[in-house]
């Protein structure tokens, strides 16, 4: 049964407290009745969205990743602030990044982006029927528009240049879906 897995939380304290994210230590009851420590990361969620031009171009960005040293190819993405519309931050994220508006949107799908030590949600978003209004980075981004076909951005994320998990999920997402 699945009841027979869960862990249930005996203590929680905050470790760390972050503008984009904060640290917990919950200490939990295993199903076989020990205790374990379990170490989450809490974050607010997050969106990806799969842009694609009128012209069947997806519209990508590269920008360098401190956490892992390396410029990335990803999916125009961003944080949920505080009480924010998961909708509502991808128009305004693809808008920041790309320039890009959308007048379609259809959401892909929800998932967590790593749930072994984070309750990180994000959700995937198609956007059709763009128009180009211009950028509005934060003072804080530094990114590069790439446009490519999806058949193109497949082959990447075959050939291991895009790597990272949302950018993967929804360029294959979007292919499957935009036959």
């Amino acid at each position: 049964m699945m009841s027979d897995l869960i862990e249930k939380t005996i203590d929680s304290k905050v470790i760390y407290q972050g503008k984009i994210l904060n640290l917990r230590l919950d200490t939990v009851t295993l199903p076989n009745g020990n205790t374990g420590a379990r170490e989450i990361v809490e974050h607010s969620g997050a969106v990806a969205i799969v842009a694609i031009t009128d012209d069947q171009k997806v519209v990508l960005v590269k920008q360098y990743r401190h956490p892992v040293g390396e410029v990335l190819l990803e999916l125009p993405a961003g944080k949920l602030e505080s009480g924010e519309n998961p909708l509502q931050c991808a128009r305004r994220e693809l808008k920041e990044e790309t320039g890009w508006e959308a007048a379609e949107w259809i959401e892909l799908t929800t998932f967590y982006t790593s749930p072994g030590f984070s309750n990180e949600k994000m959700y995937l978003y198609l956007a059709k029927n763009l128009s180009y209004t211009g950028q509005k980075l934060d003072e804080d981004e530094f990114v590069q528009v790439i446009l490519m076909t999806l058949d193109d951005a497949v082959q990447r994320v075959l050939s291991g240049e895009i790597h990272d998990s949302k950018s993967i999920a929804g360029i294959l997402a979007a292919k499957i879906i935009n036959k």
